[in-house]
């Protein structure tokens, strides 16, 4: 088969892999149906994650299930399924708590930006579907296997109940479905910095109510003005950079919640100036499994349309000028037809 592969910086390429096996009794073999490129695919992309040898690039992804080990349970073949960037057991502590990216026996799951995929410990990463869904739904399912569900993660870590004031740090496809996860739980006020007009207007679709498109002190001071200088109850930072990670601890009142989502990259905290401010930080990779199950109901039941995040749709093999576009801004997410 063939699928993307990351030689370096700005150097991707689509060509021939080895089709994925089964190794361990507890792998599943998926066919997939549709992938697509991250966000965090672009910091590697971009060199400033180094790329030391050629690796098969994609972590979202869903499917039908091809083949299984003999140790699989939960899904079966001709299931169509999908599962978090991240595979795990299910039933360590630390996936009882909710976190399964950090799983005891926690795998990466990688090379999805490929007609077919091994997902390690399938009876805890895979959730079925009650059916196969529509070719319209598809999109959405994709969705759920990481950006809506880490766009929902950002907004339960920063605490979004009925009634608050949310601000969305980022306006790429996390912090746009991040904005559908508040007003989802219930959020009374979403303000979306973004100084880009379609992804405001998509905002704006999933339930922003102000965009703010000031950045750094002045962004923090419009928030304030639009506050009446009490802060926002719930920031999530959906960037990764150690401006918007500053921002986003402005914008917040004393006690107020932010969660961090966006795989940091240079980002240093003043730890005396945090001490003052009240505020909680919660963050890191999000554990999309937790999710899986509600998100994917609310896509069968077509309560949310996560899937409007893709903005470019290309065949596998034109995966190098979706990163173009990803990376020029020219697109919000590349979904990639497989």
């Amino acid at each position: 088969m063939r699928g993307a592969v990351l030689h370096g910086a700005r150097d991707v390429r689509f060509e021939k892999l080895d089709a994925p096996r089964i190794k361990e009794p507890t792998d599943a073999i998926l066919r997939l149906s549709a992938s697509c490129i991250c966000g965090s695919d672009l910091w590697p992309y971009r060199g400033i994650q180094p790329t030391t040898a050629p690796r098969a690039m994609g972590h979202e992804y869903c499917g039908i299930v091809e083949e299984v080990g003999r140790g699989v349970t939960s899904v079966r073949p001709g299931q169509f399924v999908i599962g978090s960037f991240f595979a795990s057991d299910n039933t360590c502590p630390h996936c009882k708590a909710g976190y399964q990216t950090s799983c005891e026996h926690s795998q990466p799951v990688g090379g999805a930006q490929a007609p077919m995929l091994r997902v390690p410990l399938a009876d805890g990463t895979l959730v079925a579907t009650r059916e196969v869904p529509s070719a319209e739904l598809i999109p959405s399912m994709l969705a759920a296997s990481d950006v809506l569900g880490t766009g929902w993660f950002a907004a339960d870590a920063a605490n979004v109940k009925p009634g608050t004031t949310v601000v969305v740090v980022g306006d790429g496809a996390v912090g746009l479905l991040g904005v559908l996860a508040a007003k989802q739980l219930g959020a009374e006020r979403i303000i979306v910095m973004s100084r880009h007009e379609p992804r405001q207007k998509l905002a704006r679709e999933f339930g922003a109510t102000d965009i703010v498109t000031e950045r750094e002190d002045e962004g923090i001071a419009r928030i304030q003005e639009l506050t009446k200088g009490i802060g926002a109850d719930a920031v999530l930072e959906c960037v990764g950079t150690s401006e918007s990670m500053t921002q986003a601890i402005g914008c917040a009142r004393p006690g107020g919640y932010v969660s961090y989502v966006g795989v940091p990259h240079g980002v240093k905290l003043d730890a005396q100036k945090l001490f003052f401010t009240h505020v909680h930080l919660h963050g890191g990779p999000a554990p999309v499994r937790r999710y899986l199950p509600r998100l994917i109901e609310l896509v069968e039941k077509g309560s949310i349309e996560p899937g409007k995040v893709f903005d470019l749709t290309l065949p596998l093999d034109k995966v190098a000028e979706g990163y173009r576009a990803m990376d020029e801004r020219r697109a919000i997410k590349t979904l990639l037809r497989v």
